[in-house]
């Protein structure tokens, strides 16, 4: 039995039993529920019941004849409750509970029953009355007598009639008619005031209809006022006949049906709600042609007498289901606020869910149909010519006001990814999985046509919505592969694409290699000024010259190289960049760039003149990229320079007693271990992270099918080469910029140590000057140069012999080889680190190449152990003294 079913029943049974008050019927249910038996079937023993109750019963006859005739009825239930009877006769407490409700049921009975009848009590006429009781007896006369000369209602007549009628035949009871019959005025014309007969109130009400069918209040029924996007109802006159009513009432929702679409129409009609609303309500106007052609039609029935109101019912009936779903979706897409590809995807979705009644799938499909067609000539010049024309904002694609030269000088302006976007609430559902290509179809043709081309897909056809998806999709598809190729082929055949990105490397990425021994040379004296002194076209002009040359002369695009002199070094512009929301931040952006003097070399770069729509490729982001690859090498460079220009100086201190010196020897390692470093990073980031990386990427290129790909491919080149040349990690760079530091420094040194022996060399120059300008020396002057030779290799062999005996130098040279020993051991720890946990493996190349004999080994595996025992949360071992490392030289 179901719950509601046993909710009916209770109350019935409580109903019946006049039980009022008490803990409801809720109680009740819920015990019955609790209580249940689950899976007892409903057969119970009839026979055994009927014998129970036969026992118990007064008049078993009636009993068991009246069951019979029930029996003979086949009436449902009819075992069970014999059954739940039986229970209930020989449930003692259950039957003095029915007693008494039934004893109270029959006093309440009888108080109503007194209260209208005209019997009183007299009493008897053996005593005498007091004048007090006589009095109170003709009070009672003159309220019976006032009582009953008012009418009695006929309700509380029909009611003792049947009371009286029951008593009287208890097996024969009235038939009880239902309460709209007795609430109905007349059947037949009595004279009746106050209302019509049924005929004519019929025909007033057909009037009424076909005014209320098109608008227009009636005389009995008018339309209630509209509160926001609220239905329309009616007010019938309460008067009229009830079946007349009940009729009127089907036929008034095809009038509400009426109201909303025409409110609908008329709001959105308005150019302000976009096209695809106006081509909509053009639609649902056009569709109400028919309904109104009805009415009409109807109308003119009327007017010859052959309009009743069953007939007006039939005739409506076809036309009640298109209004309503017509109705149906105005008020969806005024409650939505729908406008362009959304109120598409309303009609798009109802148009499927409408799949099992073909009648209104149709009506659906014609609304999208035409609803679509503004929507899809926006498309069209799209994806076939790159052209936005969406003046109400509905389509799915939105342009943004921004300036295609501004990709060359601002580093956060993605004009690509900007200049057009997609508006999610915008897109059809039945173009969602195709809204990327749309985007990219009429970005790609918009490249190419702000170029000066004019560019048409020759695949361009009319697009139509249909519930077949895969006939606008193959169309999209279609002129998504004509904007691919068209672009690419622009790019890579016309503007060289591929042809510029080689001509970056040759400079960002240091390919040239005699180009850059040129230039260094050259502009070596200019680049050691403070960067304020340099003198920019001085520069300009030597770079100029640099390329004119070296093999960069063979470069068509070589006069589109710069110079470019950054307001801060390498290290802290690319410390800007990673420390990005971090605590180092602020101290880096805080910091002010002219409290550090930076000298040329620090702040000197190239920049590339890249026009469009070459810069969508290389945008300011993508050389800011090769530029921070470009600083990091030549600084890299420049030490090596400074390196082997400490390594000829220490050739020419051989000849003198200081080569004998411990410290000396000690130096002479310690630069060749710097210049061993320097080298072979700068030999791993050119040949083992450059150049595999720049092939990968020109192969993807060559199997490239869109822009989008060449950008991908472009930018997965650059940032493979930062992190693999260390750049993207701000703990190796941190390290990295203090062994440049170390090896700087130590170079600084090393030439303060030997700038007296710059007089010898200005001896020599003297002598080859004075032997080539004035002719072969005669003896006299060979022999005094001679002894001035003489006397200045003695003075400098005493200074550097002085040199070798203060403590200090050797200090200074065993702290420079334990900091770079320290620094050196760090990085190789942490390539490790970064090698093993984040699967770095190109890194561990450096390894490889630092450490091939070897050497560092023993150490870097000692500190793998402390380290794993500080993890493990040991006590940390004592420290092992470091020793300079002298004995790896190449």
């Amino acid at each position: 039995m179901s719950e509601f079913r046993i909710h009916h029943d209770v109350n019935e049974l409580l109903s019946l039993l006049h039980v009022r008050g008490g803990d409801g019927a809720e109680v009740y249910i819920d015990l019955l529920q609790k209580n249940r038996t689950p899976y007892v079937t409903t057969t119970v023993s009839a026979h055994s019941a009927k014998v129970k109750i036969v026992e118990y019963s007064k008049t078993p006859e009636d009993f068991l004849r009246k069951y019979d005739e029930l029996k003979s009825k086949n009436v449902r239930n009819l075992d069970p409750l014999v059954y739940l009877l039986s229970k209930l006769s020989e449930d003692k407490e259950t039957l003095q509970c029915l007693q008494q409700n039934a004893k109270e049921r029959s006093e309440a009975t009888g108080n109503v029953t007194s209260s209208t009848s005209t019997t009183f009590a007299i009493p008897p006429t053996s005593t005498k009355m007091s004048m007090q009781e006589l009095e109170e007896l003709r009070k009672k006369l003159g309220n019976v007598t006032a009582s009953s000369n008012v009418p009695q209602s006929a309700e509380v007549t029909r009611k003792m009639l049947r009371d009286r009628h029951n008593k009287k035949n208890p097996t024969q009871p009235n038939p009880v008619f239902p309460n709209w019959v007795y609430d109905r005025p007349a059947l037949i014309g009595d004279f009746i005031t106050g209302t019509m007969p049924l005929p004519a109130q019929e025909q007033a009400l057909v009037d009424d209809l076909l005014f209320v069918l098109i608008g227009v209040d009636g005389r009995d029924i008018t339309a209630q006022p509209v509160l926001g996007r609220q239905n329309r109802s009616f007010i019938i006159d309460p008067s009229l006949d009830m079946s007349i009513k009940e009729l009127v009432n089907r036929i008034l929702p095809v009038a509400s049906y009426y109201s909303t679409i025409t409110r609908f129409t008329e709001e959105k009609s308005s150019f302000e709600y976009g096209q695809v609303n106006h081509a909509l309500t053009a639609a649902m106007r056009t569709l109400m042609k028919e309904y109104l052609i009805l009415v009409t039609q109807l109308e003119h029935l009327h007017r010859q007498g052959m309009l009743s109101l069953q007939k007006l019912w039939f005739y409506i009936q076809p036309t009640m289901r298109t209004m309503e779903i017509l109705a149906s979706i105005a008020s969806s897409v005024d409650k939505g606020d729908c406008m362009g590809g959304s109120t598409l995807s309303l009609l798009h979705d109802r148009t499927f869910n409408y799949t099992g009644d073909s009648q209104a799938q149709e009506l659906c499909l014609y609304l999208t149909k035409a609803a679509s067609v503004p929507y899809f000539e926006i498309l069209e010049k799209w994806i076939y010519r790159g052209i936005i024309k969406d003046p109400y904002s509905e389509f799915m694609v939105e342009e943004h006001e921004l300036q295609k030269e501004k990709i060359q000088e601002d580093y956060n302006d993605k004009y690509w990814d900007q200049r057009y976007t997609i508006v999610q609430h915008r897109i059809p559902s039945f173009l969602q999985k195709m809204a990327d290509k749309i985007l990219s179809t009429g970005k790609y043709l918009n490249v190419v046509r702000e170029c000066g081309r004019d560019v048409t897909c020759p695949d361009a056809k009319e697009i139509l919505y249909t519930l077949k998806e895969r006939a606008y999709v193959e169309q999209i598809e279609k002129s998504y592969y004509y904007a691919s190729k068209v672009l690419l082929d622009f790019l890579m055949e016309e503007k060289e694409l591929v042809a510029r990105l080689r001509s970056i490397k040759h400079y960002f990425l240091m390919d040239k290699g005699d180009f850059f021994v040129h230039f260094m040379d050259l502009t070596e004296e200019e680049l050691k000024k403070p960067v304020d002194d340099i003198v920019p076209p001085r520069l300009e002009a030597l770079l100029e010259l640099a390329l004119r040359m070296s093999t960069a002369n063979t470069d068509p695009f070589k006069d589109d190289l710069k110079i470019d002199l950054m307001p801060h070094d390498v290290i802290t512009q690319l410390l800007r960049v990673l420390a990005i929301e971090t605590k180092q931040e602020k101290a880096i952006i805080n910091a002010d760039p002219t409290e550090v003097a930076l000298s040329g070399l620090e702040a000197f770069s190239f920049d590339y003149i890249v026009k469009w729509p070459l810069s969508l490729i290389i945008n300011r982001k993508a050389l800011t990229r090769y530029q921070m690859l470009f600083r990091h090498i030549f600084y890299c460079k420049h030490v090596e320079r400074l390196l082997c220009n400490v390594w000829i100086s220490n050739k020419t201190a051989k000849q003198y007693a200081l080569h004998r010196a411990k410290w000396f020897a000690a130096a002479f390692a310690l630069r060749q271990r710097m210049l061993n470093f320097v080298q072979n990073i700068q030999y791993y980031m050119m040949f083992e992270v450059m150049e595999p990386t720049w092939h990968i990427m020109e192969n993807n290129l060559k199997s490239a099918s869109n822009i989008d790909d060449v950008l991908c491919h472009h930018t997965s080149f650059l940032d493979n080469c930062l992190k693999d040349c260390m750049l993207t990690n701000p703990e190796l760079l941190k390290i990295f910029s203090k062994l440049m530091s170390v090896c700087v420094m130590f170079t600084n040194c090393m030439q303060r140590f030997t700038q007296s022996m710059k007089l010898d060399r200005e001896m020599n120059r003297l002598t080859l000057e004075h032997g080539t300008m004035e002719g072969p020396p005669t003896q006299s002057e060979r022999t005094v140069e001679q002894e001035k030779k003489r006397l200045t290799s003695k003075f400098l062999a005493e200074h550097m012999d002085a040199l070798q005996s203060d403590s200090c130098f050797e200090a200074t040279i065993s702290k420079f080889d334990s900091n770079f020993s320290t620094l050196l051991l760090d990085l190789l720890d942490k390539l490790s680190v970064y090698s093993t946990n984040d699967c770095e493996h190109s890194m561990i190349n450096i390894i490889y190449r630092l450490d091939f004999n070897g050497f560092y080994t023993e150490r870097l595996e000692r500190m793998a152990i402390e380290r794993s025992q500080k993890a493990a949360g040991l006590v940390e071992p004592p420290l092992v003294s470091r020793k300079p490392y002298t004995k790896c030289i190449m």
